[in-house]
């Protein structure tokens, strides 16, 4: 049994704005209110977290979680790795490091916000991370394999990850069709659906529903979502079978 929690599925357009008056933004719908996006999988007593944005810690306050055994990184912007700091409660309370995963563009950058944690000589209390360098080969989390996931976030490579019969894929707009034979027949996708319109960065609604065809996935969820594609319930309505919006704070046992 794999347990996924949607710790956030917003983008940096996507949170409540102050000044904004969208009918997102005033929507009572809390399934509209979305932080960036993060998740986490537990499986067989291992809990991965995928990115740390600059929500992180309110998000594992939210979702309860007493126990993290590795943070992979999807690519190095800010919205998806500006929270890492908050590690420290973590060192506190479970009285070791933390091991993240990264390729090497991405941990540079890693390395160089956070460099006090990566210091000689440490200021007492910093974060206590250990990093790991990958590639896009298979690696292992304890005893749980992760498949990295080549894609374009425009003209920069980032990593989807594949772990057992669950796919993360978020800030791409493209795909090659040998990395997507790496998802055929997956049970469930999760995959970024920023907005109805095409964008220079991101899949649109429409494109990651035709990468749901095409690989067969049986159940599909969209994340990474801006305002821009709407309120959760009319998008729903529109949906598929077998497809959904995810939302802050869902939690799926498969």
């Amino acid at each position: 049994m794999t347990e996924i929690t949607f710790l956030g599925t917003g983008t940096s357009q996507g949170v409540p704005l102050i000044g904004c008056h969208c009918t997102v933004c005033d929507s009572a719908n809390k399934r509209d209110k979305r932080l960036r996006s993060s998740i986490s999988i537990k499986r067989d007593g291992v809990t991965i977290i995928i990115d740390s944005g600059p929500d992180f810690r309110y998000q594992m306050l939210r979702a309860k979680i007493e126990d993290i055994n590795a943070i992979v990184f999807t690519h190095a912007h800010k919205d998806h790795t500006a929270g890492l700091d908050d590690v420290r409660a973590y060192n506190y309370m479970l009285k070791r490091s933390i091991d993240i995963y990264a390729e090497q563009t991405c941990m540079n950058v890693i390395m160089k916000d956070f460099d006090y944690a990566f210091a000689d000589y440490k200021y007492p209390g910093v974060p206590e991370i250990t990093p790991h360098i990958i590639k896009t080969e298979p690696f292992n989390i304890k005893d749980i394999e992760v498949i990295p996931i080549r894609g374009l976030h425009h003209k920069m490579g980032v990593l989807g990850y594949r772990i057992g019969d669950i796919a993360y894929i978020t800030d791409m707009n493209y795909i090659s069709d040998k990395e997507l034979e790496k998802l055929m027949n997956i049970d469930t996708l999760i995959i970024t659906a920023l907005r109805r319109e095409s964008h220079l960065s991101h899949f649109s609604l429409s494109e990651s529903i035709e990468i749901s065809n095409k690989i067969k996935a049986k159940h599909t969820y969209f994340t990474h979502i801006s305002h821009q594609l709407g309120l959760y319930d009319e998008v729903e309505k529109e949906l598929p079978e077998n497809m959904y919006l995810a939302y802050d704070g869902l939690v799926l046992n498969i």
